[in-house]
């Protein structure tokens, strides 16, 4: 009988690629035949039954890969209960690494997450559930983080104090014992109070090391177990065999205070886990369960309270003063204050009136809004954010791997060690008990969980306080990356500058009338949303000319140098091209008498642009003046005049810029505007180094440049033009006022546009990683020297168990230190580069005011 697999397929556009991917699939080993389908982009694949599945399944993925398209994953994330320690982690991953379609699993000790990438199509939760509850533990699959985050309960604390009372009495008369007091129970009574804490209360180290053991491994609960077993059970045997009435020396007190220990270690640091995920309970806090909606908003409108999941695109929402908005959305009535400070990190309320966007989760201050919704559920931007989060946190950093390396193997070492102790202490003469203690204290005072808590709890708490000042950091990569970074490179316009520039001036050529100019600009400008568009058409309002901007047609780009577009006004039609200086270039035409005062403005900071009539923006012209002939033999090429814009320096870039060189880091920018514009923006700054005039697909490549001389690269921007370069980049980094694709490219998001939380962002991660290398010091060192002590004897099972208790809670109580983290930027008053482009040009007069002249008159 066959296997049959249905396997999604990424990258088709044709049925050309249809038969390719075929013919790569049929090509497979144990392949019979495979069928694909370009509409619902799966390929149903038909196998021998002798094939085994993952077998199958990698040699599917190859052969896709290598025809050039990918294999479509489906992502799991489970809930997983009965972890103690690494090497638990370890056993779990390799169980769902071993279902059939499973691509990846990574499996978190901090989080107790699962998070689990496979061939769409080929996995399915159940199975992944029954792998894991085959290798000993439990799995739920998670659907709502968020919801999971807010409704998780604390440790139970009552097993802690039963065991606490029940061993106290064992443990106060060893005390007082030295100074003559002598109050140790009967062998009876010792054992009384040591057999519940032993098998009712460390019933779960009992069951966890069972289940370790049948999947043929070990963890931290079968060293717990057996140590306290041995204890234990020498304890009985000293009991049998001493004479009645005499009092034997028993180690019940060991056993029962050993377990106490540890269960109190693993409560401090269940609470302390649980504090390193406040980040997001923050955040899924944030989401008010019911909104007010109005059922008929354009007519008698009346309020009805719904769930929030009643809540639908397109509904209006009620949102009084003090509530939090309970959507993503456009405000359509009314005017307030939103504090958006627990998503964007910013301090201070945001004034918002009709028209603007307001986010999910943001407090609203003293006005009735009534918000038209614009994304709900895992669309909305709080869902989104929430989601980033859980997946840095749930992320394994590249350096966890090779720990997870080593906690794979330890525990059998631990345990060979215990054996060479006891029978090697025994050969030499020590006697039997005294080398059964050093065993039992050596398997007692081995510390995996530690290992596998190090890095994990430090991400966690990092990526948590980051967020809560509105950087969000995509992964843990990203944050191990980022603290190398030794290089900046930014984009210019939205991401040193407000992005929100303004026409200062507009300089007709001869025999051109200024208002034309402006009109004819506006209607080019009028079918594009580029921030230069929006300028020229403020400007065509301010004038009183918005009336008269002719109607457009055949509007289209031309990347890199600006667009085209076709009027038609008095009867004549007019092919126009709007662009920079490189498309005066390709269409051969001169600036003329406006080339002095084009560079007097480039010089100044401003962006120049310039209209040309009579281009298809197609062809190159050949002639050497203002009006030249179409290379087409059609209409002339005529220079119409051109226009300047300045744009503000964001009034932190000057500090940001700062901050980064005192942190040994160096600036850079990379952009597309012109060398002078450039030039007075870094000049203003104090950045390092100029990439200007660079092309959209060419900034990637001035990052490899950058990362040739062995530099680690953080690319930031904030529009799809540097998508390119925030993934070429070692780690990009977006601006949360840009837009979607470069938040989607990039490693970390900074939800305030402000630069300044740029170096934040490097701080933050620099912070965290120095807590990664202190907590994995201290898991190593804890056994390093730990061990040895006991197998030497020099330290008492007690005391071992209490430094085993102490290891998991200092690692976790260490990487707490990192909530405290603020960032250390504030942005002071004035700064030195606000202003235009360059200092100490003011340049504010409404081009309307004075058409055809800047502001001093030129």
């Amino acid at each position: 009988m066959t296997q049959n697999w249905s396997v999604g397929i990424e990258g088709m556009t044709c049925a050309s690629c249809v038969t390719r991917v075929e013919k790569a699939l049929r090509r497979v080993p144990g392949v019979a035949n495979a069928t694909v389908n370009l509409a619902t982009e799966t390929a149903a694949v038909e196998a021998a039954p002798d094939v085994t599945p993952s077998a199958l399944l990698g040699a599917v993925q190859s052969a896709v890969n290598d025809a050039g398209y990918e294999v479509a994953g489906q992502s799991f994330e489970l809930a997983i209960g009965g972890m103690t320690c690494a090497s638990c982690v370890g056993r779990v991953e390799k169980a769902l690494r071993a279902v059939p379609g499973v691509i990846e699993a990574s499996v978190n000790l901090a989080t107790e997450k699962a998070n689990v990438r496979g061939v769409r199509g080929a996995v399915d939760s159940t199975v992944l559930i029954a792998a894991v509850q085959k290798a000993g533990y439990e799995a739920t699959l998670v659907t709502d983080p968020a919801a999971e985050a807010v409704s998780h309960e604390g440790p139970a604390w009552w097993p802690v104090a039963v065991a606490a009372a029940l061993s106290l009495p064992l443990l106060l008369p060893m005390l007082v014992e030295p100074f003559g007091v002598h109050l140790m129970p009967p062998p009876w009574g010792q054992w009384l109070l040591a057999t519940p804490v032993q098998f009712w209360l460390g019933a779960r180290f009992y069951r966890a090391g069972y289940k370790a053991v049948r999947a043929g491994s070990g963890n931290m609960d079968l060293l717990v177990a057996l140590g306290t077993s041995a204890a234990y059970g020498l304890s009985l045997y000293e009991w049998w065999r001493a004479p009645a009435g005499s009092m034997p020396h028993l180690y019940f007190e060991a056993a029962a205070v050993v377990i106490t220990l540890v269960l109190l270690g693993k409560w401090l640091e269940a609470r302390a886990k649980r504090r390193t995920v406040e980040a997001i309970r923050a955040l899924a806090a944030l989401r008010p369960e019911t909104a007010r909606v109005l059922r008929d908003p354009q007519g008698a409108a009346n309020e009805v309270t719904v769930p929030l999941a009643q809540v639908a695109v397109g509904d209006w929402v009620v949102v009084r003063a003090g509530e939090r908005l309970p959507v993503d959305g456009v405000i359509r009535d009314g005017a307030s204050q939103l504090d958006e400070s627990l998503l964007t990190g910013e301090p201070l309320p945001i004034d918002k009136s009709a028209g603007d966007t307001v986010v999910g989760g943001s407090i609203n201050g003293s006005g009735t809004l009534r918000v038209e919704t614009t994304a709900i559920g895992a669309d909305t931007a709080l869902a989104r954010i929430i989601r980033m989060v859980e997946d840095a946190q749930a992320g394994k950093a590249p350096i966890q791997r090779a720990v997870d390396r080593v906690a794979a193997v330890f525990v059998p070492v631990v345990v060979v060690i215990a054996l060479i102790t006891l029978f090697g202490g025994w050969a030499y003469g020590i006697g039997f008990e005294a080398a059964m203690l050093n065993a039992v204290a050596v398997l007692v005072i081995a510390c995996p969980c530690a290992l596998g808590l190090a890095t994990p709890a430090a991400i966690m708490v990092g990526t948590g306080a980051a967020a809560r000042q509105g950087i969000l950091i995509k992964d843990a990569e990203a944050l191990e990356l980022a603290h190398r970074v030794n290089v900046v490179a930014f984009d210019k316009t939205g991401t040193l500058t407000e992005g929100k520039p303004r026409l200062v001036a507009y300089l007709p050529a001869q025999g051109v009338d200024a208002q034309t100019l402006l009109r004819w600009t506006a209607a080019v400008q009028s079918g594009s949303s580029h921030p230069l568009a929006k300028a020229v058409i403020s400007a065509a309002d301010d004038a009183g000319l918005a009336a008269n901007v002719p109607v457009v047609t055949d509007i289209a780009a031309l990347p890199g140098r600006g667009m085209r577009a076709r009027i038609t006004e008095s009867g004549a039609s007019h092919a126009l091209q709007l662009g920079n200086a490189r498309l005066l270039d390709e269409l051969n035409v001169s600036q003329g008498e406006l080339a002095q005062e084009a560079a007097r403005l480039a010089s100044e900071g401003r962006t120049v642009s310039w209209l040309v009539d009579g281009g298809d923006g197609a062809s190159v012209g050949n002639g050497e003046s203002g009006a030249a002939p179409n290379a087409q033999g059609g209409e002339s090429l005529r220079l119409l005049g051109l226009l300047a814009f300045g744009d503000t320096v964001k009034a932190s870039a000057r500090e940001a810029v700062a901050r980064l060189q005192a942190m040994g880091v160096r600036t850079v920018m990379v952009t597309g505007d012109n060398a002078g514009s450039a030039n007075a923006v870094a000049a203003a700054l104090g950045l390092d180094a100029v990439h200007a005039d660079v092309l959209p697909e060419h900034k990637a490549e001035v990052i490899a440049q950058l990362k040739r001389d062995g530099a680690v690269v953080a690319m930031v921007g904030d529009g799809i033009n540097d998508a390119p370069a925030l993934a070429a980049a070692d780690v990009g980094i977006a601006m949360g006022s840009g837009t979607d694709v470069a938040m989607q490219t990039a490693g970390i998001t900074l939800m305030r546009g402000d630069p300044l939380r740029v170096a934040d962002a490097i701080d933050v991660s620099r912070r965290t990683w120095s807590k990664i290398r202190q907590n994995l010091f201290w898991a190593f060192a804890y056994n390093v020297v730990g061990i040895p002590l006991a197998a030497f004897g020099l330290l008492s099972p007690v005391i071992a168990g209490a430094a085993m208790a102490l290891s998991s809670v200092s690692v976790v109580s260490n990487a707490l230190l990192l909530r405290r983290w603020r960032p250390a930027g504030v942005v002071s008053g004035a700064s030195s580069a606000s202003g235009e482009g360059a200092p100490g040009q003011a340049a504010r007069a409404v081009p309307g005011d004075l058409p055809g002249h800047t502001s001093n008159g030129a």
